[in-house]
């Protein structure tokens, strides 16, 4: 991890008493598009970002295609219980339960193979692979380039370079700037950002949608190396009733 997402962050509790939140415009679904692809980093991104706004656009007939990056290897380092290998199993095992949480079950998952925290230097790569799944009737979601974290920033350069050659519409979210930033921090534009209110229904199914993510969210064992590395204070910022995208 990088200093900008070190130690707690910034509370839930401070986010919610901050009214900018609440006044960002909401972000009109309408006119849908033919199809959306979500890039994920690494499996869990998706979810925690814009999980319910795939499971609404899936609901509303749109076809939803996941790009996982990298399969998540490197969460761990220094596990004395799991290997990496073993590691990128369990995380792609546990994608796959996550997305079935959210009605996504069976939909198309390209996985690129890349090594979990070096994207940046595959940077031209996966725009070239992305920009083969993109065109103009496409929405592109993709971690926001400046999130704060090397591979969602990487993953987020990629996707705008793909974007700006098929024309696909680009709609980048936040992950970990909820982390890092302050309330009506000048680093993030705010001006453009939107909300995507979650019904009930869509809401819960993304809060059981990543606790299947037990070895993010749980420690893989007792022992040092094996923490759990989405904490209570993180999820709490990722499983609110709406999500925040940027346009």
């Amino acid at each position: 991890m990088v200093r900008l997402i070190e130690g707690l962050g910034t509370p839930e509790s401070s986010w919610q008493a901050w009214g900018g939140l609440a006044a960002l415009d909401i972000f009109d679904l309408h006119p849908l598009p033919a199809s959306a692809v979500v890039v994920a980093p690494h499996p869990d991104d998706e979810v925690l970002g814009v999980g319910g706004t795939l499971a609404l656009l899936h609901t509303a007939g749109v076809t939803v295609r996941v790009v996982a990056v990298s399969d998540g290897a490197a969460s761990h380092p220094h596990s004395p219980t799991v290997t990496a290998s073993q590691l990128a199993e369990i995380r792609r095992a546990e994608q796959n339960v996550a997305l079935g949480r959210l009605g996504l079950d069976g939909i198309q998952i390209h996985r690129c193979g890349l090594p979990d925290g070096h994207l940046d230097r595959y940077e031209a790569d996966l725009a070239d692979t992305l920009t083969g799944l993109l065109d103009e009737h496409t929405w592109c979601l993709a971690t926001w380039a400046r999130d704060g974290h090397p591979d969602h920033d990487a993953t987020g350069r990629s996707a705008a370079t793909a974007a700006s050659h098929t024309g696909a519409r680009l709609l980048s979210f936040p992950v970990w700037t909820w982390h890092w930033a302050q309330p009506a921090d000048p680093r993030v534009p705010w001006s453009t950002a939107r909300r995507v209110p979650l019904p009930p229904v869509i809401a819960d199914a993304k809060r059981h949608a990543v606790h299947a993510f037990a070895s993010q969210i749980e420690p893989l064992s007792a022992q040092p190396g094996d923490e759990t590395i989405l904490g209570p204070h993180v999820l709490a910022r990722l499983t609110r009733d709406y999500e925040v995208i940027l346009l």
